[in-house]
């Protein structure tokens, strides 16, 4: 058992996989269910609302729903996006011990103790069916995988095996299958109906109560656990169920049993403590595991990955049965693996692969550990593990890789924990008691080493080995028999070297640790995800690590710097990074052993790689011409020392600012201010220019930031005592006195201190600063004033001093000398660039700029570069302009409601005799034409008319008028020859390289980026409401897309989703179009409107068209008095993340309608059962109803309409018998 996850807490009871996320759901004794996330080993959410043990969970396969049922009668159906219960579904009279989604229809099955199975519709909220017939608690109820069967396991001994059918003939709409059956057979219908459930089997052999049955995955078999201690296997035909044998081994109660997906294999667990591997053709005991002192209770299976959970006292652990890294090994660029006991090689260059040779069953059903190749002798070391035995086998390949073993020669085996080749023609085994063993080729010992305190060995080069311990790893010298280095990494699982063998990448579980070939740690990284493998690019200035964990290619340089380069779905192993200048590929093995091979893009690494090892030329090329974006690197360059680099990357201006004001560069940082316009930012452009004696700068920012003390200050400093006085000025307008004495004192100005002072009742103090600056007649009346007051009159100091300040030598002055700050490379290069292109080159400059990502084909944000300021964006807020009318002007809602440049000439110069050009033949009619396209540009009109009508089923070519003239006009070009003649007129090819005379093609005169930029035309068009022009665009895209000529299948796939989308487009705004031509005098009218409005939220549009549709039909049914289902409309309409405004009404209108959840009238229209709608009478086609289609667009029809001409692309027959499309030559090489 490999344990990959082990979780404590209180007894769990239920457990159950998510089918895609990393996600395990844990039902427990004290009720509460618990989601882990086992990848990353933390508990992502608590659901406490069960009250009492909760024995049933399950997650649903698609959706993000899962089921829980409990002792307290209740089942309940979660939605762990919301992180809440959606409902609970009531009517079980006891216990619930089991919960089960279907994995197609909307149905819930559970087991209770009240003896019953019930199958309950999670989309109705209703109870379906009700099994009845144990007659003691039902332990466990499981639906078959694929067939309309379910298995149930009670205490009254029995296992029995049920047919619903006749329920899902009741209850699900037949597809076209079961129509054509019931068309061909209707007197095979039941007068009286048919049951809903009935029993098929009842299997007895069980002495005790049984807990728990299960289907295999595939086969007929049924396998049974029971208080009998016994695991019973049992298999079933059409008409009986037979017992095939019973497992006995356990020695309590047997709680759970299933069987392996993969393996011929069935796993049980007990209260006897142990887990038991069973195989399931001899039904003998293989493996048991065992714990301490918890019981178990419960046993699942991952629905795709080979991952098991097993529930306990204790809590729960996850693990697996056998190791899933593949075996490999890696010469040059050959890569040499095992898969199904066959040595293979894949050509990394070339991706050939094939088979080596064919290896022996020593390892029974274990896959092989470990591998070690000598290519100088070809000989292949594989390492089995299976519990506590270990051994190796030695192989001897052909060298002629025909796959053939000579007749009667076994490999050569031993007893081993590991085997590695050390030397041509020695290999090194560890054996159980931790000696060292070297053999030879004949598998005979030559020298033994003691190795104490080894538990493992792994290659080091010739001659070399590093040796595992506890915590540390050994350089061990196998001739000297003596450690050389070692280097402490605790629990190294893998050792991977470089090349040249200068740099090894020690693997621990959860860390990278980097050493050189002497054992000298240069690094270390530490996961929170598993490491699973690692491999070199060298061809860097120095060696990058490239490692994969359980979700993520990541790389590791040598001095530390690490970082993600994609995610991954699946883990994989590494083998080999193959580089380019342009981009890298990982060549990696799964879990399958199959190869695969990843881009990736090392334009990060190799970035910080040039800057460490100062290669600046090469970093201002990717600065230039990559893509590098991200926080991270931004963090990097400032932590580096490089922020002027860093400002060719950053758009926020925030962090343009802190860059500017690091690097020094003052007018990107005064840009930055500008652009923020906050008093934070301009102190800090104002601390930074004043060190560099930028005071114009400084003086801008005490402007911005209204800073008039550190202003009137800076105007004394620089002299400009104009500045200074209009300081006083606005001091007296804000009057602020200090502020306009302080500022007078500055200026020296007596006059206006005295009156500032008289002003403010300080007549002392005016009289003192009169008397003492000789101001006589001020004096005598500041005098008179005070005794007329009463006050005494101060007397002057005769040793006073004038307090006057330095008159400025230089008035206005200039920036001051600015601080001398050393330019960068990049600065000087960057100068020389713009030198060398000249002043005029502002445009080729600006796209020197990296470009931001443009938007993708269906992006319908893409809007004018040029808008007025104020003016709102048209894919969001147009929704209330132009056609759409979303009716939400007189919605009456409760008042009380919660609140919510190439030269090309110069060859030809040289030239200066005329040859006269031989006769040619002229081919603009080229035999192997096999597109529509290329019959038009070549003007064979009829025979593209002919292959429309086959492929596609056109009929009406009045549309295609102008287009085949257009076409036909863009394949040739028409020139004048000598005077007094006619123009000659030359077919264009596309092909004129490689191909001659009648192998020539016409040019493409229609591409897929022109019908792309069309569809975005009609999406803005849409939006503004403008419905009969947008229909107009999109037949016009629609009909054009038969004329196409693609070269892969990637462009293939995007043509037909175009003209999926189209289709989707026109039926939606003609039915709306329609719709708002009806009348809505009368109630039957009104339902129609409504109709039709509910049916245009089911077409598939873009997300903002959608909301638009979506409160249509909202605010429709409110008025309509039809709650329930505008409560619907009101959810689709919030799960979309519209506009605060809209979610704040959709939300008040969907609190309304859930106080009376009831509709008024009843409409022709069920969102629950999928259908199309008819492009003539706009009706519903529910699924499994007869329909026509379109043969062009595939827009479905009544069948009473077929042979009519399509109104929805306006050209094509409805019914007719077509090829398909047909624009790509590869579909010809079928």
């Amino acid at each position: 058992m490999l344990k990959k996850f082990e979780t404590k807490s209180a007894r769990v009871k239920g457990i159950s996989f998510h089918a895609k996320r990393p996600w395990v759901l844990a039902s427990l004794h004290n009720g509460v269910i618990q989601l882990w996330d086992y990848r990353m080993c933390t508990l992502l959410e608590k659901f406490d609302e069960h009250d009492g043990p909760v024995r049933g969970i399950c997650f649903h396969i698609q959706q993000p729903l899962f089921v829980s049922g409990g002792d307290d009668y209740k089942i309940k159906v979660w939605n762990y996006k919301q992180r809440r219960c959606l409902f609970t579904l009531l009517g079980h009279l006891d216990y619930i011990r089991t919960t089960f989604f279907h994995h197609e229809y909307p149905w819930i099955l559970s087991a209770s103790d009240d003896q019953t199975i019930r199958i309950w519709n999670w989309q109705s909220r209703q109870c379906i069916s009700v099994l009845t017939g144990h007659n003691h608690y039902v332990m466990c109820a499981q639906f078959h995988p694929t067939e309309d069967l379910l298995v149930s396991a009670s205490l009254d001994q029995s296992v029995r095996v049920w047919d619903f059918s006749g329920l899902r003939k009741k209850s699900v709409a037949p597809g076209p299958a079961g129509l054509t059956e019931h068309l061909r057979n209707p007197q095979a219908t039941d007068l009286f109906g048919q049951a809903d459930a009935v029993v098929k089997h009842v299997l007895e052999g069980h002495d005790r109560g049984v807990n728990w049955a299960c289907f295999h995955p595939t086969l007929p078999l049924i396998a049974s656990a029971a208080d009998d201690r016994q695991v019973k296997l049992w298999r079933m035909n059409d008409s009986k169920a037979w017992e095939v044998d019973t497992c006995r081994g356990h020695y309590n109660n047997v709680s759970c049993v299933l069987f392996h997906a993969k393996h011929e294999l069935i796993i049980s667990n007990s209260e006897d403590l142990y887990i038991r591997v069973w195989d399931m053709s001899k039904r003998t005991l293989l493996q048991s595991f065992r714990r301490e002192h918890e019981r178990y209770w419960v046993l699942t299976s991952h629905p795709t990955l080979n991952l098991f959970a097993a529930g306990h006292d204790g809590g729960m652990v996850l693990f697996k049965l056998q190791r899933e890294r593949p075996a490999y090994a890696v010469h040059n660029n050959m890569l040499f693996y095992i898969k199904n006991r066959h040595l293979r090689k894949l050509d990394m260059l070339t991706n050939r692969d094939a088979p080596v040779m064919h290896l022996s069953k020593g390892g029974g059903r274990q896959q092989p550990y470990s591998m070690s190749l000598n290519h100088a002798e070809w000989c292949v070391l594989v390492t089995w593990r299976n519990g506590e035995n270990c051994s190796y086998e030695l192989y001897a390949a052909p060298r002629d890789h025909s796959g053939a073993v000579p007749e009667g020669t076994e490999p050569a085996r031993g007893q081993a924990t590991t085997a590695i080749w050390v030397a041509r023609n020695r290999f090194a085994a560890l054996e159980k008691n931790n000696q060292l063993v070297i053999r030879n080729l004949k598998n005979e010992v030559s020298k033994k080493i003691s190795t104490p305190t080894c538990e493992e060995i792994m290659y080091a080069g010739t001659g070399m080995l590093l040796l595992r311990e506890a915590d540390s790893v050994q350089l061990l010298d196998v001739q000297q028999k003596r450690t050389i280095a070692s280097v402490k990494v605790s629990k190294c699982r893998y050792a991977i070297w470089n090349t040249d063998m200068s740099i090894v990448a020690l693997l621990g579980k959860h860390t990278v640790t980097l050493c050189t070939k002497k054992l000298e740690q240069l690094c270390c990284i530490t996961e929170g995800a598993r490491v699973k493998s690692g491999a070199f690019d060298d061809s860097t200035p120095q060696p990058v690590f490239i490692y994969t964990t359980a979700n993520h290619i990541k790389y590791c340089c040598k001095d530390g710097d690490y970082g993600i380069i994609r995610t991954l779905d699946v883990p994989v192993y590494a083998v080999r990074v193959l580089s380019t200048e342009t981009g890298a590929r990982v060549v990696c093995l799964d879990r399958e052993c199959r190869p695969k091979v990843l881009n990736i893009d090392p334009t990060e690494y190799r970035f910080k790689l040039a800057l460490v090892t100062r290669q600046y030329d090469q970093v201002l090329h990717m600065v230039r011409t990559a893509k590098l974006v991200g926080q991270s690197i931004i963090a990097y360059l400032q932590e580096k020392g490089y922020p002027e680099v860093a400002l060719h990357f950053v758009k926020d201006s925030r962090t343009r600012l802190s860059l500017a004001l690091q690097c020094g560069n003052i007018e990107v940082a005064l840009e930055a201010a500008k652009s923020l316009d906050e008093p934070a930012a301009w102190d800090q452009l104002a601390k930074a220019a004043l060190t560099t004696g930028n005071h114009q700068i400084v003086e801008m920012c005490y402007q911005r930031t209204k800073n008039f003390d550190k202003l009137s200050f800076l105007y004394l400093v620089t002299g400009n005592l104009e500045k200074l006085r209009k300081m006083m000025k606005i001091a007296e307008i804000r009057k602020d006195t200090s502020a306009q004495f302080q500022g007078a004192l500055l200026l020296g100005d007596v006059g206006e201190r005295i009156r500032l002072l008289r002003n403010s009742g300080q007549l002392s103090l005016a009289y003192l600063t009169a008397i003492n600056h000789k101001q006589v007649e001020e004096a005598e009346q500041l005098k008179a004033a005070l005794e007329s007051a009463g006050m005494p009159v101060p007397e002057a100091n005769p040793d006073a001093v004038f307090l006057r300040p330095p008159l400025p030598i230089q008035r206005n002055q200039p920036n001051w000398p600015l601080l001398a700050v050393s330019k960068s490379f990049f600065e000087v290069a960057g100068q020389a660039r713009a030198a060398a292109e000249g002043s005029g080159s502002a445009v080729a400059a600006a796209l020197d700029e990296p470009l931001e990502a443009a938007g993708a084909w269906g992006d319908d944000d893409v809007l004018p570069d040029h808008k007025e300021e104020g003016e709102e964006e048209i894919m969001e807020d147009a929704c209330e302009d132009g056609g759409w009318d979303v009716g939400d002007e007189d919605l009456e809602l409760p008042e009380e409601l919660a609140p919510v440049s190439a030269d090309m000439g110069a060859a030809e110069d040289s030239e200066q005799y005329f040859v006269a050009p031989t006769r040619g033949a002229s081919a603009p009619l080229a035999a192997r034409l096999r597109t529509a396209h290329d019959h038009v540009a070549t003007g064979q009109f009829e025979a593209a008319m002919r292959l429309l009508n086959e492929q596609v089923g056109i009929v009406n070519f009045a549309p295609y008028e102008s287009v085949f003239a257009e076409m036909f006009a863009h394949a040739r070009v028409t020139f004048g020859a000598l005077p007094s003649l006619p123009a000659l007129t030359a077919y264009l090819h596309r092909n004129w390289k490689e191909a001659t005379g009648k192998d020539l093609l016409p040019v493409i005169t229609l591409k897929l980026s022109d019908l792309v930029s069309q569809l975005q035309q009609s999406y803005q068009l849409t939006t503004a409401g403008r419905f009969p022009e947008a229909i107009e665009r999109l037949q016009g895209v629609a009909q054009r897309v038969p004329l196409l000529l693609v070269d892969s299948k990637a462009e293939l796939s995007e043509a037909q989703q175009l003209l999926a989308v189209c289709r989707d487009y026109l039926v939606g705004l003609a039915m709306e179009t329609a719709r708002k031509a009806m009348p809505k005098n009368t109630v039957d009218e009104q339902k129609r409107t409504c109709e039709m409005a509910a049916y245009f939220t089911h077409c598939k549009l873009q997300p903002v068209h959608q909301i638009l549709t979506l409160r249509t039909a909202l605010n429709m049914f409110f008025k309509l008095k039809n709650y329930r289902t505008a409560a619907s409309f009101a959810r689709r309409l919030l799960e979309l993340g519209p506009r605060p405004e809209v979610a704040q009404q959709a939300r008040k209108i969907l609190q309304a309608c859930e106080k009376t959840p009831t509709d008024e009238h009843q409409l022709l229209y069920d969102e629950h059962n999928p259908f199309s709608v008819c492009g003539i009478s706009y009706k519903p086609i529910y699924r499994g109803k007869p329909e026509e289609k379109c043969s062009l667009c595939a827009a479905s029809f009544m069948p009473e309409h077929k042979g009519k001409l399509c109104p929805v692309c306006g050209v094509a027959e409805i019914g007719k018998d077509a090829l398909g499309l047909r624009i790509c030559p590869l579909q010809f090489n079928r």
